[in-house]
């Protein structure tokens, strides 16, 4: 059977081992980088299925190379591991392209819990469908989830990876209720206190770029979920 691929990125030598060996004695073929930009060459070269990357890192940090890899794979899961717990960035890892955000110090067998969910939820089954041309057309406007781009009659605009899949989960449910419980669940992978308000500054943003459009409505139907009336 094929060993699932994981890009490890992380400029500390000590933890690296740690994790190396704890995600190779688990069956992970493990890819390690020591900085950024060896993380990105290992990237283009290797094709992970799953990447799991410090923030803090010479060369290139983790939120400009998760950017990079979101940009060239829309659909590989990403895990940040980082000592910054401030809530600005977490944010900052989810809106560069994160999935998951672990807070170190951390286990091991907590990191295997988290990567094995993005697996399942991201894994080849759940990707068989051709997205080079997945566009969602609505009143006068167009978004592209896998360039993740915006259109409105005013306008494009980039989104980020969580707000772009926000979106489209809103598109797929339009005029229908879209249960918070579940967006929560499909784009973050844990129905938390603090993912539910991340979602909703990711929601408030989105009306905000929906503002010209007067026959476009996001709805919020407390403690059930939202609607997007179009």
């Amino acid at each position: 059977m094929k060993k699932t691929k994981v890009l490890y990125a992380e400029d500390e030598p000590f933890l690296a081992r740690i994790v190396l060996d704890g995600l190779t004695s688990s069956g992970y073929e493990v890819k390690l980088a020591l900085n950024g930009a060896l993380a990105w060459a290992q990237f283009e070269a290797e094709k992970p299925d799953i990447c799991v990357l410090d923030i803090m890192m010479p060369q290139k940090d983790g939120y400009t190379l998760a950017a990079e890899i979101r940009k060239s794979d829309p659909n590989i899961p990403i895990i940040f591991l980082s000592a910054k717990a401030l809530t600005e960035d977490v944010v900052m890892g989810f809106k560069s392209g994160g999935n998951d955000y672990l807070k170190k110090p951390f286990s091991i067998d907590e990191l295997l819990v988290r990567m094995e969910s993005l697996l399942k939820r991201f894994g080849p089954a759940n990707n068989e469908e051709d997205d080079t041309d997945r566009k969602y057309r609505f009143r006068n406007c167009e978004l592209d989830p896998v360039a993740q781009k915006l259109k409105t009659s005013v306008g494009e605009y980039s989104l980020s990876y969580k707000e772009a899949i926000l979106l489209e989960l809103l598109l797929k449910n339009r005029n229908n209720i879209l249960e918070r419980e579940d967006a929560l669940i499909k784009i973050w992978g844990e129905d938390s206190f603090y993912n539910g308000r991340s979602m909703d500054v990711f929601m408030a943003h989105l009306r905000k770029l929906l503002k010209s459009e007067p026959e476009i409505q996001i709805i919020s139907l407390r403690g059930v979920g939202y609607k997007l009336i179009c």
